[in-house]
């Protein structure tokens, strides 16, 4: 045979697979119905591998039972989110309410003025009061307890990568994301004095920061330490009788009387910065078009193949996926995840409800508008 002949033959049996497929999913639809009737489990692992295990001895070419397992676990993913379509189509609404930015009263920043949360808070609240604490974990705990309304925390940088610290807090309080905000980061190398770099001692600034200059500390042989913030780097340079330079933004450096050394200083021309707005309650912009979850996997073979295939069936646009160990002397680890879609949408509410009946550990943290 040649080459048409054999694709002709292998969309024969595609048609084949196709028509077989449809009639093993309208059963799998009176499966659900009677699993609704009688309050049974969708997912029922006994049977799962009855399933597997009895495929794999059907199979003639031992280099494919791999192959077919796979195969019929996709189909059986498949068959299980169609049955929980049905089962949580009348998931009930999420309560949530309207961010009111333009009344918040208490707004919580990390470092102090000058710092990249402020540009960052002022986008969102303007000329409004904020509140500098010195940690990240003081804006989560403040808002948190309800003595921030919000919390602006930077999140995502587009040299350095993620804010771990952001993603690790996350997990540890019951806060929402609300609202991004991207802005664009100027890095300069600023001192005291004007002073050559060849005197400079050493470099302080926040591990992002230093992260994203690099190259630019490499090449010129410079010290680096981390400090809490880039703006209180800045203004522990400017209290300091040592020949020491603090990377932080042009804005914050003037702001502090400080020399600029060297401007635009970053890997990358364009450095930009996500930052996120928190709050103790959900609350949802109109047109919010992100969902954020967290949540863990189990430690079998292909598990987080099986998680996206849900979001793949469902028509469902994954924007970012994150991982952080969870801290706890285990292994285990904590997925972050974004995807496309409005908390009011039918599939979405079917999404998360499947994700919060099946999965080991799971929380819903927030919608935004994607920036």
């Amino acid at each position: 045979m040649d080459l048409k002949q054999l694709r002709d033959g292998i969309d024969d049996i595609d048609e084949e697979i196709l028509s077989l497929f449809l009639k093993r999913m309208e059963l799998c639809r009176d499966v659900a119905e009677y699993k609704r009737l009688h309050s049974l489990p969708v997912f029922q692992g006994g049977r799962e591998q009855e399933v597997i295990d009895r495929i794999k001895a059907l199979t003639a070419d031992p280099q494919l039972d791999n192959g077919t397992a796979a195969l019929f676990t996709t189909i059986m993913d498949i068959s299980k989110h169609l049955q929980n379509r049905r089962l949580f189509s009348g998931a009930p609404d999420y309560s949530f309410v309207a961010p009111d930015f333009e009344n918040a009263e208490t707004i919580a920043c990390q470092g102090i003025s000058g710092a990249n949360s402020e540009t960052a808070a002022r986008m969102i609240f303007g000329d409004k009061k904020l509140t500098f604490l010195r940690t990240f974990e003081d804006v989560y705990k403040a808002v948190q307890n309800g003595e921030a309304k919000y919390g602006v925390i930077p999140i995502h940088n587009s040299t350095a990568g993620s804010v771990t610290a952001a993603y690790d807090l996350m997990s540890k309080y019951s806060v929402y994301i609300v609202k991004t905000v991207c802005i664009e980061i100027n890095h300069c190398l600023a001192a005291k004095n004007d002073i050559p770099l060849s005197d400079i001692s050493c470099v302080y600034s926040h591990p992002q920061a230093l992260a994203q200059c690099s190259e630019f500390t490499t090449h010129h042989k410079l010290s680096s330490k981390e400090y809490v913030n880039t703006a209180m780097a800045a203004e522990f340079v400017k209290n300091s009788s040592e020949n020491i330079a603090a990377i932080c933004s042009v804005d914050c450096a003037k702001q502090l009387g400080l020399q600029i050394i060297a401007e635009d200083i970053a890997d990358c021309s364009v450095n930009r910065t996500k930052f996120i707005c928190i709050s103790r309650d959900l609350q949802v912009l109109p047109d919010a078009d992100t969902i954020s979850v967290m949540l863990k996997i189990p430690h079998t073979e292909g598990s987080l193949y099986r998680l996206l295939t849900k979001f793949f069936v469902n028509g469902m646009n994954l924007s970012k996926i994150e991982s952080r160990p969870v801290k706890d002397g285990s292994f285990d680890v904590m997925f972050y995840l974004d995807f496309n879609g409005k908390i009011t949408d039918s599939n979405v509410k079917v999404m998360l409800s499947d994700l919060a009946a099946n999965l080991e550990y799971f929380r819903f943290i927030g919608t935004f508008v994607n920036e």
